[in-house]
C-alpha cells in the first residue's frame, strides 16, 4: 500500500468561530492511503481509528467510544466513516477524531491506480483519517475546572514543577542549589515510558503568586520549597488533580521526604494519569441514559433533563432514503444529532425509536460542538 502522513493547516470562513473547536484556521494531522483490496483498506481504516482512540485515552486522558458513523454522517463520497466520541463536562459530544474507508470513489475521481499481478490497471481501495486542533478543546473542557487547565501528565510540558520561595535573602542561593538538585534527581525518573520533566521556576515574584500560575497553567503536580523544607528534608507537594482538602479548604498539601517522593515520583504522575482518565470515564457513563424506547421520551430527556442532560442510547433499523432524511428532520428540529454506532455494544432486541420496524443496532444520540 501507498501510506501517506500529513500535517497540515487549513482555513475555512466560519461565521461563528468557537476557540479550539471551530476556528478560522486550525491545524490537523491526516493520513491518506491507497489499498490494493477492500479488507486491506478497512483494516487500515480500524488501524487509525485504534491509533486516535489509544492517543485520546492513554495520553489526553479523555474517555471515548469508538463506532461507525450512520449514512447521513458519513463523510462525502466514503462508503464507511467511523470515530471516537467524547463527552465534555456539559454533557455535549464532542468528535474527537475520523476514519473513512473511501472505497474506489475517490481513485475513480483522481485517477488513482496500480497495475495488478497480471498487468492490469486496477482502482485503488483509498482511506483518510484525521484529527485537529480540537483535541486541545476535548482536554480543556474535560479536565478544566474552576481554578484552570488540568493536564494530563501524558502530555504536560513540565509535569513537576518546584517553587523555591524566596525571600531576597543570603539563603537564597543555598536554596536555590537545594532545589536544583531535587530537580536533578527528579528527572533521572522516568513515568509513562519517558523521562520525568521538571521545572525549577526562579522567576521573580512571590511564591503563592507563582504557585497559582501554575494551578491555571495545570502542572500535575507543584513542589514548594522554603528554608524550614531543606532543613528537615522535606517537601511541600500539591497535585493539580486533588488541589483542595475537603476538610478545611485549603490547597491539599502534603510533606514527604525528599527521597521518599524522587522514588515515588514516576508512579505518582502514572496515578495523576489514570485518576483522571477514570474522572472522565465514569462521569460519561454516569451520563449516558439507556432503554430509552420512545422518541416523546428522549424529547422530554433532552427538554427536561436539567442543565446537561447527556447522552441517550436508543435502538434504530438503519433506515434509508426518504426514511432516514425524516430521522434526520426529527433530530435537527430537536438540535440532537446521531454520533455512532457504539463498536461492541449489545444486539439490538427492540424496536426502531424512529420506525417501529425492527431494530437493527443501538445508537448514540446527544448534543454536540
Amino acid at each position: 500500500p501507498l501510506l501517506t502522513n500529513q500535517w497540515a493547516n487549513v482555513v475555512r470562513w466560519e461565521m461563528r468561530t468557537r476557540m479550539f473547536l471551530r476556528t478560522s484556521e486550525f491545524l490537523w494531522q491526516e493520513g491518506h492511503t491507497a489499498h490494493e483490496t477492500r479488507e486491506d483498506a478497512l483494516a487500515e481504516t480500524h488501524r487509525a481509528l485504534e491509533m486516535y482512540r489509544a492517543c485520546a485515552e492513554d495520553d489526553l486522558a479523555l474517555s471515548v467510544i469508538a463506532g461507525e458513523k450512520p449514512e447521513n454522517e458519513r463523510f462525502p463520497g466514503a462508503v464507511e466513516t467511523w470515530s471516537i466520541e467524547a463527552m465534555m463536562q456539559d454533557g455535549k459530544a464532542l468528535q474527537a477524531g475520523t476514519s473513512h474507508y473511501l472505497g474506489t470513489n475517490f481513485a475513480h475521481a483522481a485517477g488513482i491506480q496500480y497495475q495488478d499481478r497480471e498487468g492490469a490497471q486496477q482502482y485503488c481501495h483509498t482511506t483518510s483519517w484525521g484529527v485537529s486542533t480540537r483535541l486541545i478543546g476535548g482536554v480543556i473542557m474535560t479536565h478544566g475546572d474552576d481554578d484552570g487547565l488540568r493536564v494530563p501528565p501524558a502530555i504536560a510540558p513540565h509535569q513537576i514543577v518546584i517553587i523555591p520561595m524566596l525571600r531576597d535573602a543570603p539563603e537564597d542561593a543555598a536554596l536555590i542549589d537545594y532545589c536544583e538538585q531535587v530537580r536533578a534527581t527528579l528527572a533521572t525518573q522516568t513515568a509513562l515510558g519517558e523521562r520525568v520533566r521538571v521545572l525549577l521556576d526562579t522567576k521573580p515574584g512571590k511564591a503563592a503568586a507563582k504557585r497559582w500560575d501554575w494551578v491555571r497553567k495545570g502542572a500535575p503536580i507543584i513542589i514548594e520549597v522554603g528554608p524550614r523544607d531543606m532543613a528537615d528534608g522535606k517537601l511541600a507537594v500539591l497535585r493539580r488533580d486533588a488541589l483542595w482538602n475537603t476538610g478545611n479548604g485549603k490547597p491539599a498539601f502534603t510533606y514527604p521526604a525528599r527521597e521518599e517522593f524522587v522514588a515515588g515520583a514516576g508512579e505518582l504522575l502514572e496515578a495523576i494519569q489514570q485518576a483522571l482518565y477514570t474522572e472522565a470515564r465514569e462521569r460519561r457513563d454516569a451520563n449516558i441514559t439507556r432503554g430509552v424506547s420512545e422518541w416523546q421520551a428522549v424529547i422530554d430527556h433532552f427538554e427536561k433533563g436539567g442543565k446537561y442532560p447527556g447522552w441517550v442510547e436508543v435502538e434504530w433499523s438503519r433506515p434509508t432514503g426518504a426514511a432516514l432524511e425524516k430521522v434526520v428532520e426529527q433530530l435537527k428540529s430537536a438540535k440532537l444529532t446521531i454520533r455512532n454506532v457504539p463498536s461492541g455494544a449489545p444486539a439490538a432486541s427492540g424496536p426502531c425509536i424512529f420506525t417501529g420496524e425492527p431494530a437493527a443496532e443501538r445508537i448514540l444520540i446527544a448534543r454536540a460542538y
